[in-house]
């Protein structure tokens, strides 16, 4: 048992002792700052990691099925004029669109008196994506590009039949894509660039509309779609026929959100993706990265490669955790079925991760949001709100309380998969010391200072 935890365990107490000093403070975007609290590096990620391990021992108490299927299974419908609703986020969403373009094209130069660029990722890739697990996904009423490709639909012969599981990678290969562009590329301070890449979005998903079909490629292929769907199983606010649902936050992620080997992959895709893009603008990357470059790696190949490479360590990483998780059970459940299980719990870690990377970037430029929105084509100089100092802890919090829910997921998930009390409690071993280990490493992240990535 201990030699199967070993080399987890082992990566987060490495981190904890290479580094020194933290700054602790909340993530946000490049360039952003917060207030600091000197800690011993090792006490502020070996605290974190105890906090996690701790969690799975109170949660190992609680082996009532039912109760635990009550929490989990608990509802509350919320009426809600759900066409009328449909109806306002297409207008809103293609309304946006409109504005992101023109203004791309004819705006200010100034990024953040840019309406283009203030509305994609202050608005969009911050603000959206924290409403979409806080509250609920309204994204598939707000998409742009599934309003405007809608009509290409009629004049394809309808859905076409798609392998799920070789869609949900062609996903993963997207979303990491996406993860690399917005990183090595100057989408985030050239709003020219920023409304052209927008429009090819809009051209790739009339291409994919006409190829597969609307509803398959914006169901399976589209990776912006499966992402808002899979941040919003997070939420506690969900579609249904009826209207709207309340339950309880992360209910959702015990249930089969995520079906083929492939959706796994896209899971720990958008974990490392959200993980990559902190840890870029961290000195010990730079350090890293000039060392690597001096050595002769072109910056060309250093990025991809380090974006692959780790979503390949995290992946097999996981992997891992669900081969032990049959063999210290013990189960006739395959692994591959474990792993598909577990996967929607590292969703509550991703989650929790974005809140503290993006929370204080959105709230200190909510001034240039609102100016952008009220006059997008000649905004007022951008302003930033200064915060207190109290708000720099949100960003610990967030990814305490991110990994806390995933415990409470896999422990859940467990619980409904298998029939022994004991084998529950034993499958979440691995998986729960991969979750210290991802703990570690996004605190770690979160307690950096945050800068430019070099060469760049």
């Amino acid at each position: 048992m201990l030699r199967r935890l070993a080399h987890p365990l082992g990566a987060g107490l490495a981190l904890a002792a290479v580094c020194g000093v933290a700054a602790a403070h909340g993530g946000s975007l490049r360039g952003a700052s917060g207030s600091s609290l000197a800690v011993p590096t090792w006490l502020f990620l070996s605290t974190g990691g105890a906090v996690v391990g701790a969690s799975f021992l109170l949660a190992s108490f609680v082996t009532d099925r039912q109760f635990v299927a009550d929490i989990h299974g608990w509802r509350r419908a919320l009426p809600a004029p759900r066409r009328l609703l449909a109806w306002a986020g297409q207008t809103v969403g293609v309304a946006a669109f409109a504005v992101l373009v023109v203004a791309g094209f004819f705006g200010p130069t100034d990024p953040l008196r840019n309406a283009a660029i203030v509305l994609v990722w202050v608005a969009w890739w911050a603000g959206l994506v924290m409403a979409t697990y806080l509250v609920g996904n309204a994204w598939p009423a707000l998409d742009p590009f599934r309003t405007l490709t809608r009509p290409l639909s009629w004049v394809t012969d309808g859905v076409r039949d798609l392998d799920a599981d070789r869609a949900a990678w062609a996903s993963t290969a997207f979303l990491l894509v996406l993860v690399w562009v917005e990183v090595v590329s100057p989408l985030a301070d050239a709003p020219r660039l920023l409304a052209a890449t927008a429009l090819g979005y809009l051209a790739l998903a009339a291409v994919g509309v006409l190829a597969v079909g609307h509803d398959t490629w914006f169901g399976e292929v589209d990776p912006v779609a499966r992402l808002f769907r899979a941040y919003g199983a997070v939420a506690p606010v969900e579609r249904t026929e009826d209207g709207l649902s309340l339950r309880v936050p992360a209910a959702r992620l015990t249930e089969r959100v995520v079906n083929t080997s492939g959706g796994v992959a896209f899971v720990v895709a958008v974990l490392w993706g959200t993980t990559y893009d902190g840890l870029v603008g961290t000195p010990a990357w730079a350090t890293v990265a000039r060392a690597v470059v001096d050595a002769g790696v072109p910056p060309a190949v250093l990025y991809p490669a380090a974006l692959l490479l780790g979503f390949v360590a995290f992946h097999q990483l996981y992997w891992w955790a669900a081969r032990n998780a049959r063999e210290t059970a013990p189960t006739y459940t395959d692994a591959a079925t474990l792993a598909v299980r577990f996967a929607p719990s590292l969703l509550a870690i991703a989650a929790g991760y974005h809140l503290a990377h993006y929370l204080v970037y959105f709230l200190s430029l909510s001034p240039a949001l609102v100016s952008a929105v009220l006059a997008p084509l000649d905004p007022p100089m951008a302003m930033r709100l200064v915060l207190p100092a109290w708000l720099s802890g949100v960003g610990v919090a967030a990814v305490l309380v991110g990994h806390l829910l995933a415990i409470w997921v896999a422990h859940g998930t467990a619980f409904d998969e298998l029939p022994g009390r004991l084998q529950a409690i034993r499958s979440q071993y691995a998986l729960t010391a991969v979750m210290v280990f991802y703990t570690m490493s996004s605190m770690w992240i979160v307690s950096q200072p945050a800068g430019s990535p070099p060469f760049l």
